[in-house]
């Protein structure tokens, strides 16, 4: 090999090692400075720390320890409605009802809530659309105190409905109304807790709750059919019934809206009381030695059977008057059975 071509050989190599140590050069100045900005702190807030949302807080809504806290907030952007943390108490506003509708991580301004005692805490706390109800509970019915206001409930009707042909009523329980929300217990519209911080359990003789126009007129006849029971809703139930109802296709859920509008909407869904398609229990039902419908009168009366299939009450009550026209006419007669309904026939007339 020629001095020629060792010197093209030994450049070419030079420039190589050249070239490699430029483009490493070049690798490691472009990734120090993004290390370097990661590394860096988030510069803190230079602000007192106010009160504000842990979640969506709707109109009506009674806060609890879980809806507040403080964060530090921007001195600038600190404006003299806010709740400051070392001018105010939390536990003083537990119980309080929302005004105006607060989203997540909003400060809370002293117009925004309405106090236990206030002018308009009540009218406060009721949804758009809804009155509030009260009625009278026992100890016992009441679920020995342990109902505060905010909860969800069922209503359960007891009665006895009068007819039997022995004169021994019908004993019968019916679910009425459920997911109803409970403003106030007594005149308590707030959670009182002792000095630890724990709530504290009060019997109480009345409970007022929240109800649609038309359930607090059938709240009102129920009072007088037979004695109300509270029955507690567990927290999830409400997240597990829509699901049921949307799967059945009682809720219909409009395409092409937002995941934040359709979120809001089944919120919105889930709050509402909801009645119908009851349930009952009769007697027969807890002991073999009680009845489970209303027997007919030894004169010929018509009992009325519990959860049957009949006709509607009106058709029901007709039926029982033309029996009765009936049989008030001189001379025997029969009385002819057709599933429900009852023809009274004369001797020697025709059917």
């Amino acid at each position: 090999m020629d001095s020629r071509k060792i010197i093209l050989l030994a450049g070419a190599l030079v420039v190589a090692a050249i070239t490699a140590f430029m483009a490493r050069s070049l690798l490691i100045g472009s990734g120090s400075p993004q290390a370097v900005a990661m590394g860096m702190p988030a510069a803190p807030i230079d602000g007192p720390e106010v009160l504000v949302a842990t979640r969506a807080l709707p109109v009506g809504t009674i806060l609890d320890a879980t809806a507040l806290k403080f964060q530090p907030w921007p001195k600038e952007l600190v404006d003299g409605a806010y709740y400051l943390k070392d001018k105010t108490d939390l536990h003083s506003l537990q119980g309080t009802v929302v005004r105006n509708a607060i989203t997540a991580g909003q400060p809370i301004t002293q117009g925004a809530l309405v106090k236990p005692g206030d002018r308009g805490f009540l009218a406060a706390a009721l949804g758009p659309g809804m009155r509030a109800v009260t009625f009278p509970v026992s100890t016992q019915s009441a679920v020995a105190g342990f109902v505060f206001p905010g909860d969800r409930i069922d209503l359960v009707l007891t009665q006895s409905v009068a007819g039997g042909g022995d004169g021994q009523p019908l004993k019968v329980s019916e679910t009425i109304m459920r997911n109803v929300r409970v403003l106030a217990t007594d005149q308590r519209t707030d959670n009182t807790t002792d000095e630890a911080g724990k709530t504290v359990v009060k019997t109480f003789g009345s409970v007022t709750v929240e109800a649609t126009p038309k359930l607090a007129e059938q709240l009102a006849v129920a009072q007088t059919l037979g004695s109300i029971s509270l029955s507690l809703r567990s927290l999830a139930d409400n997240s597990s019934e829509l699901e049921q109802a949307i799967a059945s296709g009682a809720v219909h859920v409009p395409e092409g809206t937002s995941p934040k509008a359709e979120k809001a909407m089944l919120a919105q869904i889930a709050r509402q009381p909801q009645v119908g398609e009851t349930t009952f229990a009769t007697g027969a039902d807890v002991s073999r030695f009680a009845r489970r419908s209303v027997p007919s009168k030894p004169d010929g009366g018509i009992g009325i059977p519990m959860g049957g299939s009949g006709p509607a009450d009106g058709t029901l009550t007709a039926r029982v008057k033309d029996a009765k026209e009936a049989m008030v006419e001189v001379g025997p007669v029969i009385r002819i059975a057709r599933g429900a309904a009852i023809t009274v026939v004369p001797v020697g007339g025709k059917n």
